[in-house]
């Protein structure tokens, strides 16, 4: 039996197929999410979301964590961070210094549900309904924007 070229490929190779790997991800989550986005009118959404993921402080570390196993977990927290703070569909990034929720625009809700929607529907786990059920008692949100989820889902 021979063996899987795989096993014959330098280091570099092998870390640059975590890359793509990584890569083949984000481009299947943002498909997803903008399927969601669509069905929901947001257009321009459906084409920005998690356009971050694709920054070299955000991309390296989510790679090497997810599929190289090379990142340590402080580099992945970082990146995590990076990402909330950037992208507006994600609860943490309507949050004051103080940790106080700010309220949420519906779309970017919407947009959130929409992600949510997505992983859902790539894992066939939760519903959307489900995870909030959940996660809800650990959701640091604005009261409005509570309500305003409650309805969308």
């Amino acid at each position: 039996m021979t063996q899987a070229p795989l096993l014959n490929w330098s280091p570099n190779q092998r870390k640059m197929t975590n890359y793509f790997g990584y890569l083949k991800y984000i481009l299947d989550h943002k498909w997803r999410v903008g399927v969601e986005c669509f069905k929901a009118g947001l257009y321009i959404h459906a084409f920005t979301h998690d356009l971050s993921k694709f920054l070299p402080s955000e991309f390296i570390p989510y790679a090497r964590y997810f599929f190289g196993g090379k990142a340590s977990k402080a580099e992945f927290k970082q990146a995590v961070k990076l990402h909330y703070s950037r992208n507006k569909h994600h609860l943490e990034y309507w949050r004051n210094e103080d940790g106080t929720p700010n309220q949420i625009p519906k779309r970017y809700i919407l947009q959130m549900v929409c992600d949510w929607r997505a992983m859902s529907n790539k894992f066939k786990n939760n519903t959307p309904r489900q995870f909030y059920e959940q996660n809800k008692n650990n959701m640091v949100i604005h009261d409005q924007s509570r309500k305003d989820l409650e309805e969308i889902i």
